[in-house]
């Protein structure tokens, strides 16, 4: 009796989707990826089941008005419910490799496996940078590509969510001045600014909702690139809460430099969140921490992982890429008159701080 053999579409599916479900969970961001309200960066794969370009995130506002009591009418009285939307539009990304056939033939195991520890590295990279450009973008625009205008522009519809430096003050409606504000002995990263910047949060209109975990208990979570967060683990007040408040022992952050945890923020160091060099004062190095809660970033996918193989020049070399079709962005939300006028960053305080290069 002949053997039952897989056929070869499933098998290729099946190393997709675990393709698709290894790089997503070793990403740095994936325990903050959600698909309801509650997270960080909330993920809808709507367009993997219908054709189209984007996908539409709703935001409604809470209600602020005090309500009716006793016997007063609520009728004519009712609340305007206030609701805007995001549309994040979604493109294709891809890259592959390719091997000459000898190559496959000293080979024991497959192409697509040969290829996928390289592959897989480069899509999560990918997903990381674009995460993090996201983070920093102005209005969809990348930080680095966007003019003068752009920022200014952003920085004054959301004056109300960003910080730069130790003090509210140091703030102004040009970008470039702002920033330029920020000195090397008083702007750096301290867990009091991390309390100044969840203040900011809490006060900001509409507020920044922090994300909830079990227990009731309300969370942000702030990331920092590498010189913020040296400056933050060597706070003396940092330092003793975590000697002091922490558990003892090895797996202390002190010991491990794992997250740190602070009056209900955890903060994670970033590595590739960039530094903005010459633009603090005197010339200084200046680089952005995030403080998120719900909703800061959007993930959109329209076609999950697929690997597809070829052959090039007469059969002689094999080829394997992988592709996917998704966006990524921060979500923003209209505050304005329009729908989508006077935008804000929905789920994001951003703060600069001075990061001076080691010395």
């Amino acid at each position: 009796m002949a053997d039952s053999r897989a056929a070869t579409g499933l098998t290729v599916q099946q190393w997709d989707d675990k393709f698709f479900e290894e790089y997503i969970q070793e990403n740095l961001f994936r325990p903050y990826m959600g698909t309801d309200e509650n997270s960080v960066i909330q993920l809808k794969d709507d367009l993997t089941k219908k054709a189209g370009d984007s996908v539409t995130f709703a935001l409604v506002n809470r209600l602020t008005n005090a309500g009716i009591t006793g016997t007063s009418t609520l009728e004519g009285n009712e609340e305007d419910l206030v609701s805007r939307s995001f549309r994040l539009y979604v493109d294709k990304i891809r890259n592959g490799v390719r091997v000459p056939e000898m190559e496959e033939q000293r080979s024991a195991i497959s192409l697509r496996d040969a290829a996928k520890a390289v592959l897989k590295t480069w899509m999560d990279e990918k997903t990381r940078n674009d995460l993090i450009t996201a983070l920093g973008s102005i209005n969809g625009v990348a930080y680095a590509s966007a003019t003068a205008a752009q920022r200014n522009a952003w920085v004054v519809d959301n004056s109300d969510r960003v910080l730069f430096g130790a003090t509210i003050s140091n703030y102004s409606a040009t970008h470039a001045t702002a920033i330029a504000n920020i000195d090397t002995t008083n702007d750096r990263l301290t867990p009091e600014r991390l309390q100044l910047m969840k203040r900011i949060a809490l006060s900001a209109n509409p507020k920044i909702a922090p994300i909830m975990v079990k227990g009731g208990k309300r969370e942000f979570v702030v990331f920092c690139g590498v010189r913020t967060f040296r400056d933050l683990a060597a706070n003396a007040t940092m330092t003793a809460a975590n000697r002091d408040a922490m558990l003892r022992g090895m797996d202390n952050p002190i010991f491990t430099g794992a997250d740190l945890y602070y009056d209900g923020m955890i903060i994670k160091q970033v590595d590739d969140i960039p530094v903005y060099t010459g633009v603090g004062a005197s010339s200084s190095d200046v680089s952005p921490v995030y403080l998120c809660g719900r909703q800061a970033l959007a993930v959109a996918y329209a076609k999950r992982t697929k690997s597809v193989t070829d052959t090039f020049d007469y059969g002689d070399k094999l080829g394997v890429a992988i592709e996917e079709i998704r966006g990524i962005q921060k979500m923003i939300f209209g505050s304005g008159s329009g729908d989508t006028d006077d935008t804000k960053d929905n789920g994001v305080v951003t703060g600069y701080f001075s990061a001076p290069a080691d010395a």
